[in-house]
């Protein structure tokens, strides 16, 4: 949140945060939408662990609809968004994931390349669809496995990557340069007609 809040104050892109959601009372994105200005507020999720229930679920499509935003961000947001908030926020909900999907989906990916031995993960910037993590990728960043990582330099790095990832798909979807046919997007570079 602070990388995408920097990336609007400094005029990089034509965009602003609108509110910050959080679904934790004491989560930190609240404390810096406060640093920022911008309007924030706690949902409580409800009574499951992993997803939203009906009435919470009604409470953030309320305040995101109230707040007139054009796309929702997701970070660090760990429930699975399905139904009546994916329909009322068609082809506006972008995630982004410590790995470099379709590659370990879920949880903790960054263990789950450290498990399987590869030499280079990263992380994807993705549309929320129906599935977990499985929506159309809007781009993607490797980052090197290196020899001696732990799960938690290797999370490092690829929060760093995330950092730059993230504001620059964020600015291309804002600027109108990002189109989706089917599964795939397009990413036109800055300044192309």
């Amino acid at each position: 949140m602070v990388a995408i809040a920097e990336a609007c104050a400094s005029g990089k892109f034509p965009a602003q945060i609108a509110l910050v959601l959080s679904d934790v009372p004491e989560a930190g994105i609240l404390q810096n939408a406060q640093r920022f200005a911008v309007p924030f507020a706690h949902i409580a999720p409800g009574k499951y662990r992993t997803k939203l229930d009906e009435d919470a679920e009604r409470a953030y499509i309320q305040r995101l609809s109230e707040a007139r935003v054009d796309l929702i961000v997701l970070a660090g947001f760990m429930r699975i968004l399905k139904g009546e908030f994916l329909r009322a926020f068609t082809d506006r909900v972008v995630n982004i994931h410590p790995s470099l999907l379709p590659a370990f989906p879920g949880l903790e990916a960054w263990k789950q390349a450290l498990d399987h031995g590869v030499k280079v993960t990263g992380c994807t910037v993705h549309f929320v669809d129906q599935g977990i993590d499985s929506g159309p990728i809007i781009a993607q960043q490797t980052v090197p496995v290196l020899e001696g990582d732990t799960p938690e330099t290797l999370h490092a790095r690829i929060q760093e990557a995330e950092r730059q990832l993230y504001p620059a798909a964020i600015g291309a979807l804002a600027e109108g340069r990002i189109t989706v046919k089917g599964r795939q997007t397009l990413w036109r570079p800055a300044g192309a007609g």
